[in-house]
């Protein structure tokens, strides 16, 4: 343990706040990504930390230091998660949610439970690039990316905790396994099985590794088309971005398109059909190229936030796209929402979606 550490600790012990949020702040982002990845949501992160934080000032008394104290802050972290993963179902993409709906429906009814996963601010909370640990497998965005995370969430609870604690934070199996209350061997079979799993849910290449194959100028240029062509509702430009099997989910919607000429009908027939005026603004969510839509408002005269769109690209091609539309779901008549943009903005979700992402909330 540094002597700064070492001190702050036992300043910590004596009941000095301030030095317990000195101690604690070096972690914090860290901590903040783990209980996202265990939880898949922002708000059941942001509390998991807060449980953690609470937790952890109260059993300073009782850390030794036998352990380091990152080790010892992960254990709380992470036991706080699978007491709250206890507690609550599950969280997941539309995609996996249901069938693909027929393209020449209209999106059908949105789920107001709170069972979807939700986008990441991995820029504006401060994850770091590279890895946690020498011994990690995956890169820190890399383990935010929205198709690993929605993977994570279809593991048991102890599988999750074990290839996060493993793979992504480099932790040795036995530490997990004390972390865990378990054996190594346990730890062990948990992790064979949980790299299975996810490996048959996620691409086999990274979005950080494709992002960096693709460059930022192409990137720049990619993105560039993708907005033109919704701002001209042109729907056979947008259509020819997509990869052929492209899906587009849009929750809290459980409806989703899949296939370029499938996710074109529909486009043509509801966003891009020339009923509504769109402007966006770039920015990243996940550790993936992300872009805040906004809707023309005539009563406001502005653009007001509708969804924050999170791209996933397979080469110089959208392969997915992952809507989390910032609008009412309170129940009403199910027309309303075939036309969605003209409800009206959800200030809760506005705050998740757009100005934890830096994002203002309306656009002239």
């Amino acid at each position: 343990m540094l002597t700064q550490e070492r001190n702050l600790l036992e300043a910590a012990r004596g009941g000095d706040q301030g030095a317990y949020g000195r101690l604690l702040e070096p972690y914090r982002a860290q901590l903040h990504a783990h209980c996202y990845r265990m939880l898949g949501s922002v708000h059941d992160a942001e509390d998991a930390l807060q449980e953690t934080s609470l937790r952890a000032w109260r059993g300073l008394a009782r850390f030794e230091g036998r352990s380091s104290l990152r080790s010892w802050l992960y254990t709380i972290a992470t036991n706080t998660c699978l007491n709250q993963i206890a507690a609550r179902p599950k969280r997941v993409l539309p995609i996996d949610y249901g069938p693909a709906y027929d393209p020449h429906r209209p999106p059908g009814e949105p789920v107001i439970e709170s069972v979807w996963v939700e986008p990441y601010p991995d820029e504006m909370v401060g994850l770091e690039d590279g890895l946690a640990a020498p011994e990690a497998t995956y890169e820190q965005r890399e383990a935010v990316e929205l198709a690993l995370i929605a993977a994570l969430q279809h593991l048991p609870p102890n599988q999750r905790a074990v290839l996060i604690l493993r793979e992504v934070l480099g932790f040795s199996a036995k530490e997990v396994a004390e972390a865990l209350d378990t054996t190594v061997a346990s730890v062990n079979s948990a992790l064979q099985r949980a790299r299975a799993a996810v490996e048959e849910r996620v691409p086999a290449q990274s979005q950080q590794a494709t992002l960096r194959t693709l460059g930022d100028d192409a990137l720049r240029d990619l993105v560039t088309r993708y907005v033109d062509a919704w701002e001209r509702n042109d729907v056979e430009a947008f259509a020819a971005m997509l990869a052929e099997d492209a899906t587009f989910a849009m929750p809290p919607l459980a409806s989703w398109y899949q296939g370029r000429e499938g996710i074109a009908i529909w486009a043509a027939n509801s966003p891009m059909s020339g009923a509504w005026r769109w402007r966006t603004i770039f920015t990243h969510a996940n550790g993936q190229p992300a872009l805040g839509f906004y809707a023309w408002d005539e009563d406001a005269q502005t653009h007001l936030p509708f969804a924050l769109n999170v791209l996933s690209l397979r080469g110089d091609q959208v392969s997915d796209v992952v809507a989390f539309i910032a609008r009412s779901a309170e129940p009403r008549e199910p027309e309303k929402f075939e036309r969605y943009p003209e409800e009206p903005v959800d200030t809760a979700k506005v705050a998740s979606f757009f100005e934890r992402f830096g994002l203002p909330d309306r656009l002239d």
